[in-house]
């Protein structure tokens, strides 16, 4: 199993429901296909360094999980044919990354 963090963008038009069900696809898609999520993370609507689509920010929320690799090419399929996101990308985490992602993590717990 790898270690995978997915960044996403959603086009900032959308209602809040519409922001928790395409979250909830992509959670589902994951999970129906075997990976194990580590973390999510909502940071909310964001200024964008330079216009997608016209717009001029996004709602950006961030996934931690393990998965086989083979998973991760439908998964992006399915970014690429949702027209609601506006850019992604998914990487994978070396050693150092998991450490550092899980310091991160208990950073924001303890201001939590």
């Amino acid at each position: 199993m790898n270690h995978y963090e997915t960044v996403f963008i959603l086009n900032p038009v959308l209602s809040d429901t519409q922001i928790e069900e395409t979250v909830k696809k992509f959670e589902d898609f994951l999970i129906k296909n075997g990976a194990k999520m580590v973390s999510k993370e909502n940071w909310g609507l964001k200024k964008l360094a330079y216009p997608i689509q016209h717009k001029k920010s996004g709602f950006y929320h961030l996934f931690e999980f393990t998965s086989s690799g083979e998973v991760i090419a439908p998964y992006e399929l399915e970014f690429r044919r949702d027209e609601r996101i506006m850019r992604f990308l998914t990487v994978k985490l070396d050693k150092h990354a998991i450490s550092w992602a899980e310091r991160r993590r208990t950073k924001l717990k303890a201001k939590a």
